[in-house]
């Protein structure tokens, strides 16, 4: 008798992604959006870091969780820091998958200044097979709002995360973030009709993300 795949939906863990992936059978999520720590060190200027941002051991391990959730012929798409990109390449080829394509946020504001003013973000299109190309594909360059990080300090815009989305899956598909942070991903899901699995290790931002996740869903009821 064949087994009968399935992962948990519309639900946000507290705890290590690598540990709570296990809890989900393969090839069960149909996309992953994710902005992990970028491994840099990061502090803002309010003096708020990112939880594991000081070292890159859970790179590998996480990636490799992540390709075996995918379904075959899924897309992943990963937020990472250009100056530590050896380490994410490194982590992406080792757990499968294959580099497809990549993403430029064009903000209208520079995060910071040293050599350069850094006004964009990037992240690499990763994928799991051999995938059938979109019937519309997207821009590699996006724009990237201004999110104000009031919930989190790497806080990124549902506007630039929506259009990923949409692009990677249909409605009622999976979409999972095991780096869920201020639950950005989870809200844009949730506006699109998607279901979704989000998992935080910092308790502060999980309880964030919830909060939010219920409000929207509030909301959305009493429209």
């Amino acid at each position: 008798m064949a087994k009968n795949y399935t992962a948990p939906r519309n639900i946000l863990f507290n705890g290590d992604c690598t540990e709570v992936m296990k809890v989900i059978d393969d090839a069960t999520v149909d996309f992953i959006l994710t902005d992990p720590p970028y491994v840099t060190r990061y502090r803002d200027r309010s003096g708020r870091t990112v939880r594991n941002d000081d070292n890159g051991r859970w790179l590998r391990p996480a990636f490799r969780e992540m390709h075996r959730v995918l379904k075959d012929g899924g897309f992943c798409v990963s937020f990472y820091g250009w100056n530590k990109v050896d380490l994410f390449m490194d982590a992406w080829k080792a757990a499968g998958f294959r580099i497809v394509g990549h993403l430029v946020f064009r903000k209208h504001y520079a995060s910071s200044a040293r050599f350069l003013r850094y006004e964009h973000e990037q992240a690499y299109l990763l994928a799991k097979g051999n995938p059938a190309r979109p019937a519309r594909p997207i821009p590699d360059v996006l724009d990237f709002p201004y999110s104000g990080n009031r919930l989190h300090p790497t806080q990124k815009p549902i506007e630039a995360l929506r259009p990923l989305i949409e692009a990677f899956t249909q409605p009622g598909d999976l979409v999972l973030d095991p780096f869920s942070g201020s639950g950005s991903t989870l809200a844009a899901a949730q506006q699109l009709g998607r279901n979704w699995i989000g998992i935080e290790l910092s308790n502060e931002h999980y309880h964030t993300a919830s909060k939010r996740l219920a409000a929207q869903q509030h909301h959305r009821a009493a429209a």
